[in-house]
């Protein structure tokens, strides 16, 4: 069996004492995530009875197993993911990938004609360690899932993404500040501090 390198086995160790991951455990969640999204929650209001969501890179279930606590059946979780997903009851999940065009078109089928009123995205490429490179993988994938929301939320509609700091981080920030009512950042306490994710939570979106 091969040895743990160090960088690897310092990752458990702070993995296991993580206090966010003992909460989860204890609380029969699927991931830490969750406790991002409920935060996200709580300070924005992001979730209402009714609503249609979306969850793009949605494995192991996190956010989506919140979203179906918080709406208890009255709304339409959609999930995606590369990866596989236990079923959550009253979510509908399709497995692919987001960045295949067959994927993305068996998304827009489901919805139908049926605009979302909230895109949420937690999606992040496998990193390689090289900053620049996973830079630029982490925003192509954001770039889909902006061009989704552009083509899925109702007017008004909403659309939260985790975004890596970087060199295409502002100019995304401007193309999202001219599709929305109001853009704002957000680092969840659930968000490892060293971690150069960040959370954009864009509101009110505007049909161009």
């Amino acid at each position: 069996m091969p040895k743990r390198t160090k960088s690897s086995a310092r990752w458990l160790e702070e993995h296991e004492s993580d206090p966010f991951v003992k909460a989860a455990r204890a609380a029969g969640y699927r991931s830490r995530a969750i406790y991002k999204l409920e935060e996200l929650h709580q300070t924005d209001r992001l979730l209402r009875p009714g609503m249609s969501v979306v969850d793009l890179g949605a494995a192991p279930g996190g956010w989506s197993q919140y979203c179906a606590r918080v709406l208890n059946g009255k709304g339409r979780i959609v999930a995606l993911d590369i990866l596989p997903m236990d079923a959550i009851k009253g979510v509908e999940f399709i497995q692919g990938d987001f960045g295949s065009d067959a994927v993305f078109e068996e998304l827009m089928t489901l919805l139908g004609t049926d605009k979302v009123d909230l895109v949420l995205s937690d999606i992040a490429p496998n990193m390689s360690g090289m900053r620049d490179v996973d830079h630029l993988r982490a925003m192509h994938l954001v770039e889909l899932t902006l061009d989704f929301a552009e083509r899925s939320l109702k007017p008004g509609g909403d659309y939260l993404v985790k975004l890596f700091q970087g060199r295409d981080f502002h100019p995304f920030m401007q193309r999202l500040r001219g599709l929305f009512e109001t853009v704002k950042t957000r680092k969840p306490k659930a968000s490892r501090s060293r971690s150069p994710e960040l959370y954009v939570l864009a509101r009110g979106f505007r049909m161009v």
